[in-house]
């Protein structure tokens, strides 16, 4: 084996590792990999010579080019974002993720949590995904974000702050979950109010995405009165895993027309993401 087969090889040992690092940086699938390319290209004209850390060196340049990715969102600078885009939900069947997908939503990366790294500024976002999520010192960021170690830990911890806010931890355990999830199709297919109302908590909070942007709405009455609506489609969903929770699947014809993320705490519904972009979920190839 020559010298570039065996840089390769060493490169996809941390491939997993990387996608990962990538999709929680941006939430999209694609762009992950595209980060992740820009990594090898870096490494084969490089070389490893000199690394004493390849995985650490290979996290350090696809957070770097994730930053990069991020300021050129609609140029948009380093001020905190709105929601735009529900991120690429990872759907599997209820019976497990397979080991690739189980790698990318390791430590419960659900659909809420990426769409609250959606709102953190680029440097907020990176500051606290390598060093919350992956472990990256503070030493480390400072540079990538231009600020000294100190700032770069209040990035982090402005970042926690919000997530800690906006993304409630789901019940740990799946059984409880896929009852709430079995129990919100029944009321959603019998058309039970009253029963949709009891299952979501007061202020639950529903994020559409539907390609023309992210729609909103807020509370237990306004939330239970959208899921009357999904009635029609109700019988054509199931219950899937989406990012290692239990969600729902709608796909008439075997042809994907939604995937919702929920997040369940306590027995209610606490938020609900759906992603109905027909072009994106065509490009992320669901089927029902």
């Amino acid at each position: 084996m020559d010298e570039k087969d065996l840089l390769a090889e060493r490169f996809e040992a941390y491939r997993p590792h990387l996608r990962a690092v990538g999709y929680r940086m941006l939430g999209s699938l694609s762009e992950a990999d595209d980060a992740v390319q820009e990594a090898w290209l870096r490494l084969s004209r490089s070389g490893a010579e000199g690394v004493g850390n390849l995985g650490g060196w290979l996290t350090t340049v696809v957070g770097r080019v994730c930053l990069d990715m991020l300021r050129s969102r609609g140029s948009r600078g380093e001020e905190p974002l709105d929601v735009v885009q529900v991120p690429d939900p990872l759907v599997s069947d209820v019976t497990g993720a397979d080991p690739e997908q189980q790698a990318l939503v390791a430590d419960s990366v659900g659909l809420a949590l990426l769409v609250v790294l959606e709102t953190l500024a680029p440097a907020e976002r990176l500051a606290f995904v390598l060093h919350d999520m992956f472990g990256v010192p503070f030493d480390e960021i400072a540079p990538m974000v231009g600020r000294t170690p100190t700032a770069a830990r209040q990035l982090a911890s402005r970042a926690r702050r919000r997530v800690r806010s906006g993304a409630p931890a789901p019940d740990p355990d799946l059984a409880r979950q896929r009852e709430v999830v079995d129990a919100f199709l029944t009321a959603s297919r019998g058309g039970d109010f009253d029963a949709l109302v009891a299952l979501l908590d007061p202020e639950v909070l529903l994020r559409a995405d539907t390609g023309h942007g992210v729609t909103q709405v807020r509370g237990a009455a306004a939330v239970a009165n959208q899921a009357l609506l999904f009635r029609a489609a109700a019988r054509f969903a199931r219950p899937v895993l989406v990012n290692g929770t239990v969600g729902i699947l709608t796909a008439p014809d075997g042809e994907a027309v939604a995937v919702m993320g929920l997040t369940i705490a306590d027995g209610r519904v606490r938020t609900i993401e759906i992603l109905a972009d027909p072009e994106r979920l065509q490009s992320l190839g669901l089927r029902g």
